[in-house]
């Protein structure tokens, strides 16, 4: 579950050199990166639900990605209405 300043959010498009285009919860569009320690780890594709910290700085443009939801995560969090997209 998100802490602190964290949201929801879900990758609408792949960039390229690990930047993303994610939808979040709050309603912003952010331009994400996955930290390099995780590239190699999970492999994130459109579609998937990931966990989003916002920089201190543009937070409502830009963001990092970490943590991806499981497909039975993802599902519990549906059911739960956590997913509800402005």
């Amino acid at each position: 579950m998100p802490k602190n300043f964290e949201v929801i959010g879900i990758v609408e498009q792949r960039m390229g050199f690990g930047k993303m285009s994610v939808l979040c919860v709050d309603g912003n569009t952010r331009l994400c990166r996955v930290k390099t320690k995780r590239r190699g780890k999970k492999w994130i594709i459109e579609g998937d639900i990931v966990l989003v910290k916002p920089w201190e700085l543009q937070g409502d443009i830009k963001g990092d990605i970490i943590f991806k939801y499981t497909k039975a995560q993802s599902d519990w969090l549906r059911r739960k209405n956590y997913l509800n997209f402005e």
